[in-house]
């Protein structure tokens, strides 16, 4: 019985997952595979190199650089998340990224994009470092407005959250059938449509079908969290959700609001983890 890991993303609120998946990593929990939305592929690959803490730590140290996270980036480069030093710069000079361990690491790793041609979901399977790599993670956490569109393989990709916030289903569909599912809002969240489509329409006119999955995403979404919780009821899933709304935006440059917000997922999964080790036992 293959064991998966699904993680929603939510920005910055994937610090609330890097905590609970730095608890895991401790406890040497070893799913078979994980499927990582927008943040969490960003923060998730660090399962699959063993890397405990380096989301938390490089976040921190670059949270006032502007070379990282600014408008600055986003007016010079088209992205906010600076993408040559965010996903090239930081992971081989700053806090280096495992590639070796990444390789070793017999765990399959998926990264969801979201393909801006035809709104639909991509899922990138990347089970070693290659030059493109660290693109298809940057892709899936590409949100729009505030980021170029990503050109890969011939495709040209954003945020994996458009066309599929939480691949609990498609990972499913694919063998898994236990699954851990991590999700960044509490329990009776439910989305609400795009204030900022007038602005998605300007800024992705040549992507109709794009603008279609975003005007849509909200109702993808609420679907999507009640196939979660029939998963939940029926056994098939263990869901772990934050307890309240976490205290933090998208965006944050404060470390204090950073730390604060892994804390909390590290709280959690010491809560949760011996259910886990059952779970996956």
């Amino acid at each position: 019985m293959k064991k998966g890991l699904v993680l929603e993303g939510g920005a910055m609120r994937g610090l609330f997952t890097a905590g609970i998946i730095d608890v895991m990593m401790e406890a040497r929990i070893e799913p078979d595979g994980l499927i990582g939305v927008s943040a969490g592929a960003a923060f998730g690959c660090n399962y699959k190199s063993r890397q405990i803490g380096r989301a938390i730590r490089y976040n921190k140290a670059f949270a006032h650089d502007s070379r990282f996270c600014s408008w600055q980036s986003l007016l010079k480069s088209g992205d906010l998340y600076n993408a040559e030093f965010g996903y090239h710069v930081i992971p081989t000079k700053y806090d280096v990224f495992d590639n070796a361990a990444y390789d070793a690491n017999p765990m399959e790793f998926i990264a969801v994009c979201t393909d801006v041609e035809t709104g639909k979901a991509v899922y990138k399977s990347l089970p070693k470092v290659t030059p493109t790599t660290y693109d298809w993670i940057r892709a899936s956490a590409s949100m729009p407005l505030v980021s170029k569109v990503v050109e890969l393989e011939g495709m040209k990709v954003l945020d994996g959250g458009v066309a599929d916030s939480i691949p609990l289903e498609y990972f499913e569909s694919i063998g898994y059938e236990k699954n851990l599912v991590i999700l960044t809002q509490p329990d009776g969240y439910v989305k609400e449509h795009n204030k900022l489509m007038p602005l998605m329409r300007i800024a992705l006119r040549k992507y109709p079908k794009m603008i279609e999955a975003m005007d849509q995403r909200h109702l993808m979404y609420n679907q999507q969290l009640a196939y979660v919780y029939q998963a939940e009821s029926t056994g098939r899933a263990l869901v772990i959700r934050p307890d309240e709304k976490l205290p933090i935006g998208h965006i944050s440059h404060n470390p204090d609001e950073m730390q604060r917000v892994y804390d909390i997922g590290r709280q959690t999964g010491m809560k949760y983890i011996e259910r886990i080790k059952a779970f996956f036992r």
